[in-house]
């Protein structure tokens, strides 16, 4: 290991200056850098800005000042002129003194932040501009040294790379996983033995005649009106055969007639100052789950607007707009609160098929039907009459239990994949912020020994 020695950044690195209005007829033909990416590209667009922009030409180092720890930085390759906004700064260097390979990564490190933190007023949080980076003063080894680093980190960082593709690989794969665990529950796949083990069960033609007779018992008792019944089903609708003891069945036909399936709240309006009620968005209503994490309030008068989506627990939520794919069982201690409009609210009549029901509606049978119906333009969405129509696989309840407990079990071994892939990934990016730490801390602490042997 050479000599490091302490180096102002201004040293080596120098600001293209000069800032342009963004109506600047010098400018005005030249496109713009929309961002860098945390991996270095450059994204170059022709729409112009209302900030004052800088001048960036070919080979420069640009810099994003909010974003430059992050990775937001690379050298500009392009043959033309562009511009930025200030928001960004643009740099030659002496290549004598400094291999900017070696100082991209440098500006990524543990190093950098921590002298940011020492002698930046406000650190990292700063938007960190010339003034900022220029008067740094680093512990730099010479040109030759800093490529043997620069080499060493290309090695590392090949490996790296190798380590994070096999792990978002096994995420795909886990994600496959999941997708076929509920598909074979719903064709009935995963409980092949067991209805050869108990082939006396009631069939579901049972369940779903006792379903229809609650019904006709709230007409009975003027609790609802007589309803329009949905189309039949055709055998030309049915997209995969069913077992034995199983039956197609429309989603609207098992739903309480009383609520229906519905939308919820069309305008939040602003979060209440004092008390309200909270109001289930998409972003709330996840895969099998709900995060509630974020979710906000609206006033009691809004939410009163749209009583039939005022939980009771036991209801399934499915986002119909917005972040599709998310949908979720109600948990009783969510009594009370509402639902926006991009969530749909299906209460089923006999809630013991309810996590049967989820299985479906998170099935890639159900998600593909969404996906072939939706609506609009700029926002889709899924039409109400469409969901009611379609085709749910019900299973007789003894063997809906079976699977639910055996999806259960499955599932659960999935995700205990998937938090040993989440930790590699933290493990595999600390590593990488080690090897950073390492390199560029070294010069510093070279220079504390030699000043300690000094005294």
């Amino acid at each position: 290991m050479g000599n490091w020695k302490k180096t102002k950044i201004g040293e080596f690195l120098f600001e293209r200056e000069g800032t342009y209005k963004p109506d600047d007829q010098a400018i005005s033909t030249l496109k713009r850098i929309h961002k860098i990416d945390f991996t270095g590209n450059f994204h170059i667009v022709s729409k112009p800005s209302k900030t004052n922009m800088i001048l960036v030409c070919p080979d420069d180092l640009v810099i994003s000042g909010i974003n430059v720890a992050k990775g937001a930085m690379g050298i500009y390759h392009g043959k033309e002129d562009v511009t930025a906004t200030i928001h960004y700064s643009s740099y030659t260097f002496d290549e004598s003194k400094i291999d900017v390979e070696y100082f991209k990564r440098f500006l990524k490190s543990a190093e950098f932040i921590r002298l940011l933190q020492e002698q930046v007023k406000g650190g990292i949080k700063t938007e960190i501009k010339p003034k900022h980076i220029l008067p740094l003063e680093i512990y730099l080894p010479d040109i030759e040294e800093q490529k043997e680093v620069v080499a060493h980190f290309k090695s590392v960082e090949t490996e790296d790379d190798e380590l994070k593709d096999e792990l978002t690989h096994q995420q795909a794969l886990l994600k496959k996983l999941r997708q076929q665990i509920l598909q074979e529950a719903i064709e009935g796949k995963l409980t092949a033995e067991w209805r050869a083990q108990n082939p006396d069960v009631e069939p579901a033609s049972e369940l779903l005649a006792r379903i229809q007779e609650e019904k006709q018992q709230l007409i009975k008792d003027k609790k609802i009106k007589k309803q329009k019944p949905l189309p039949t089903i055709s055998e030309e609708e049915k997209p995969f055969e069913l077992p034995e003891g199983w039956e197609w069945e429309r989603l609207g036909d098992l739903v309480c007639p009383i609520r229906g399936i519905t939308y919820g709240i069309v305008k939040m309006g602003a979060h209440p100052k004092k008390g309200g009620v909270y109001a289930l968005r998409c972003s709330d209503v996840r895969f099998r789950k709900f995060d509630l994490s974020g979710v906000r309030k609206v006033t009691e008068e809004i939410s009163n607007q749209y009583k039939r989506t005022i939980l009771e627990g036991g209801e399934l939520l499915l986002n119909i707009r917005g972040t599709l794919g998310g949908c979720a069982i109600v948990d009783n201690s969510m009594k009370g609160y509402n639902i926006a409009r991009e969530v749909g609210l299906v209460p089923l009549l006999e809630q013991s098929i309810n996590e049967f029901t989820l299985n479906v509606i998170s099935s890639p049978h159900f998600n593909n039907e969404i996906e072939k119906n939706l609506r609009g333009i700029a926002y889709k969405g899924l039409n109400l009459n469409i969901l009611n129509k379609l085709l749910i696989p019900v299973a007789p309840l003894p063997e809906q239990q079976a699977i639910v407990a055996k999806v259960e079990k499955l599932l659960a071994l999935c995700d205990q994949l998937e938090t040993q892939i989440t930790s590699n990934q933290s493990h595999a990016e600390g590593l990488m912020q080690a090897v950073l730490q390492e390199a560029f801390s070294q010069g510093s602490h070279q220079t504390k020994q030699m000043a300690a042997h000094a005294e």
